[in-house]
């Protein structure tokens, strides 16, 4: 079995399709009408749609339950983008303790998205900082083996 695609759905789903090309440069790869697939496997499903396929069940956004995950490898200029664009943040660009750096927002209709620093962006930013392999295998929680694969 292969994981093959993500599905949210959105009450306006060209509202949805604006913000994902806008803020993440994703492109339209399928549009079905009520559905839409975008780059990278996310597909986006009008609500009414999606209420038909689940029996009519309650759809509850913004549940903070669950987050879409991205990386990014210019993580200094995806933030300079953010600041031109409209968007809720759950939390502002903060580092973890292994090191990335992450932010965290809800598109539209409340689900969370996390950006993610790309972990090869981050071994290396930890190499500008004068650190060692073995230093960012200590820093990151991770066995030098993946530190020098990301490093490659």
């Amino acid at each position: 079995m292969k994981l093959k695609s993500m599905l949210l759905a959105v009450r306006d789903l060209q509202a949805s399709v604006a913000f994902y090309k806008e803020v993440f440069g994703l492109r339209v790869v399928a549009d079905f009408g009520a559905n839409v697939t975008l780059t990278g496997g996310l597909s986006l499903q009008t609500l009414d749609t999606w209420e038909a396929f689940i029996g009519k069940k309650q759809v509850v956004f913004g549940g903070n339950d669950a987050e879409v995950y991205f990386e990014e490898d210019d993580f200094d200029a995806f933030l300079k983008k953010l600041e031109g664009a409209e968007v809720r943040y759950v939390h502002p660009p903060l580092e973890q303790s292994w090191g990335q750096r992450t932010v965290r927002l809800y598109d539209p209709d409340g689900h969370v998205l996390e950006i993610g620093e790309n972990m090869r962006a981050v071994c290396r930013r930890f190499v500008q900082q004068g650190m060692s392999a073995e230093q960012i295998a200590v820093r990151m929680d991770i066995p030098v083996k993946d530190v020098r694969a990301l490093l490659r």
